[in-house]
């Protein structure tokens, strides 16, 4: 017979997440709410004890025809009417467990390694447990956390050997990253079977509820995250894309919620109204349900990392995700410490971003570079290459399934799939204080307007903000980084109305693009396939 393993019940018993709950009694809220596996762990009991309370959950689970795992003890599985046995790394070997309860029985093995994957599928379980996914107080013998990309990897290393052997992961899932872990962790040919949860159903006040949102949210498509069509590539056919992105904004003036500091929101707010774009400045995350459902697209620049800055920006995030809206994540100074990396972390584990913008430290971080150190926010001198500077980019964009802007002398954009170099822009951008939060709000506006091609998107934003600060350079009126601020809201306003006037195709404020397509394969040097050094 085959198992649905979508939700997977792991039963805790101790009071600091049981509470004053009968187990019995959350085992059969949670299988009405539809949780479809139950493991019953217990560490601390006597073994007459558990006989007893297996026993119990047995006839609940019999009831619904939901199979009952006996987590480590092979013998308790054995004294009662249990489908199965759940063996940790350290626990009797699989083939041993077998020749005792049989081949009926359904053995499963905890994993957080391919070695140890491969290991268990050879010696035959039935279903590998992936973990741990986040930290979890439910299990203090954690040897790593892997995360999403981790599980991600595990299943790539599997793929060929135990594609039809089921996966779950586990570890602090819950209905706030549950579609993440999902999403996040498919590698190209094998994808998680479910997930498994103890604190997340069997500490909540309503064990049913909890589990059929679980169930629920376990089985339906994240609304964060729609697949593209394939795209095209060429520098030339998109380039005659970018007018008519830019008028779309325009045409639906759409709104850009942005979670910024004190310093940059008036600069933050004048750009996009210059661009056409409706803003609003809210760093309340209470707020952002709201917002979210007004079909603009959020920014958030993380300034502060205070718990409550956090939280809010978690709590906005989130809902924009909810309602399947764009968010633009800019870790700002994400190698500067500690508790910034940890923010870093927390955001990427818990929401779904469609662009990650930073400079080449703050990729790095997001990439999981825990060495890497910045002194604020600003880059430090690069020794990368500019095969290095890519590959960072389209490495991150195609692990997160979203665009990638690393920004520098030159940017570089991807989407794991196209990766550019784009190489406009003038030094004031770097005298003054907020156009890296400002390109984000440019980005964030287009976005919104065009949901067709997200790297479209993000490549005509980029190209209106550089382009307008040349423009805005050459000014008999500018002097300075001081007289270039109005002047390039100016010409960031000029450039969309002259997007706005043209027809589709090209126009004469694009004739200075540079921009060029490029191809990382495994050739020491990038290969330039095209570009436009100025049509």
């Amino acid at each position: 017979m085959e198992l649905d393993y979508s939700l997977y019940l792991v039963t805790d018993s101790t009071p600091a997440v049981l509470g004053k709950k009968k187990i019995e009694d959350v085992v059969q809220a949670a299988v009405d709410g539809g949780a479809t596996i139950v493991q019953y762990r217990e560490k601390h009991a006597e073994t007459a004890d558990m006989i007893k309370t297996a026993e119990s959950l047995c006839a609940i689970c019999q009831k619904s025809n939901t199979p009952l795992i006996i987590n480590d003890r092979v013998d308790i599985a054995l004294a009662t009417k249990a489908q199965g046995v759940h063996l940790g790394q350290t626990d009797m070997k699989i083939t041993v467990a077998r020749q005792i309860l049989g081949p009926k029985a359904i053995i499963g093995a905890t994993v957080s390694s391919i070695d140890e994957a491969v290991t268990a599928i050879e010696a035959g379980a039935d279903y590998l447990g992936i973990g741990t996914v986040y930290a979890t107080p439910t299990k203090d013998d954690t040897k790593t956390i892997l995360g999403p990309t981790g599980v991600r990897d595990i299943l790539e290393g599997i793929s060929g050997l135990g594609n039809k052997v089921p996966t779950i992961a586990i570890g602090g899932i819950n209905a706030k990253n549950v579609q993440r872990v999902m999403f996040k962790s498919q590698a190209e040919s094998k994808r998680l079977d479910g997930v498994a949860v103890v604190s997340a159903i069997v500490a909540a006040d309503d064990a049913k509820a909890a589990a059929q949102e679980l169930r629920e949210l376990v089985n339906k498509s994240p609304g964060f995250f729609k697949e593209q069509a394939n795209h095209i590539k060429e520098v030339d056919d998109l380039l005659g894309r970018v007018n008519a992105v830019i008028r779309e904004i325009g045409l639906k003036k759409p709104l850009c919620h942005n979670m910024t500091n004190l310093v940059v929101q008036n600069f933050a707010a004048n750009v996009a109204l210059a661009i056409g774009s409706s803003p609003i400045m809210a760093n309340n995350g209470d707020e952002a349900p709201e917002l979210a459902a007004l079909g603009g697209s959020l920014v958030v620049n993380m300034g502060s990392v205070t718990p409550e800055a956090i939280m809010n920006y978690e709590r906005a995030a989130q809902a924009y995700n909810s309602c399947g809206r764009p968010i633009l994540f800019d870790p700002v100074g994400a190698g500067a410490t500690k508790l910034r990396r940890e923010a870093v972390r927390r955001m990427m584990a818990t929401c779904y971003f469609e662009v990650l913008k930073g400079n080449e430290n703050e990729i790095r971080v997001l990439l999981g570079d825990v060495f890497t150190q910045q002194k604020g926010v600003d880059s430090s001198a690069s020794t990368s290459s500019d095969l290095d500077k890519a590959t960072l980019a389209r490495d991150l964009a195609a692990r997160e399934r979203c665009v990638v802007v690393l920004t520098g002398e030159i940017d570089y954009l991807s989407d794991g799939t196209r990766t550019y170099a784009v190489k406009n822009g003038h030094e004031y951008l770097g005298r003054i204080t907020g156009t890296g939060c400002t390109l984000g709000t440019t980005i964030a506006a287009c976005l919104a307007a065009h949901r067709e091609d997200k790297l479209l998107a993000t490549l005509s934003a980029m190209l209106m903000f550089e382009i307008a600060s040349e423009r805005a350079s050459i000014r008999l009126d500018v002097k300075g980084p001081g007289t270039f601020v109005p002047a390039f809201i100016d010409e960031l306003y000029e450039v969309a109305q002259l997007a706005k006037k043209s027809d589709d195709g090209w126009s004469m404020w694009l004739a200075s693009a540079k921009v060029e397509e490029i191809e990382l394969g495994k050739a020491d040097d990038i290969k330039r396939i095209s570009g436009n050094a100025g049509k």
